[in-house]
């Protein structure tokens, strides 16, 4: 969904077919609308953060060269979303490569941009994984 240090920050669910940034809010990393990104005065509010459900699959691009090496991926590459831990004040949201490695979101860069091509895993593996984390998150923080 969203990282726990997004929890105080106006957010909303991804819509599917809509592209997304990385953007850096006061106190991390995170994903926001670029047509709702604010143009960085300290006067002006941050944009609302765009909340992803774990199993989401996204198209990542401007991959870094390093990050390409790393997960034999080019520039571009289809990826899903997934949640490490419900584990309160840690960083869980990540995405998982298709050779199964996986990097916290906090590890992209700022302007990366993010294709949300369907909000729902398919795999039954997958979804039940994303129930008992999404059970574990309302749980701790709700």
């Amino acid at each position: 969904m969203c990282d726990y240090s997004l929890a105080g920050i106006p957010n909303r669910l991804a819509v599917e077919g809509e592209q997304l940034e990385v953007y850096r809010f006061p106190a991390s990393l995170g994903l926001a609308s670029p047509c709702s990104q604010p143009a960085r005065s300290s006067s002006e509010k941050a944009p609302v953060a765009v909340c992803i459900p774990p199993g989401a699959r996204l198209f990542l691009r401007d991959i870094p060269e390093d990050l390409q090496s790393r997960c034999h991926v080019g520039a571009s590459a289809e990826v899903t979303f997934v949640q490490l831990s419900a584990n309160a004040y840690q960083y869980r949201d990540a995405l998982r490569f298709e050779d199964g490695q996986e990097i916290l979101l906090q590890k992209l860069k700022c302007g990366q941009r993010v294709d949300v091509l369907c909000l729902s895993g398919t795999d039954s593996g997958e979804e039940e994984e994303r129930r008992t984390l999404e059970e574990e998150y309302h749980r701790v923080f709700a």
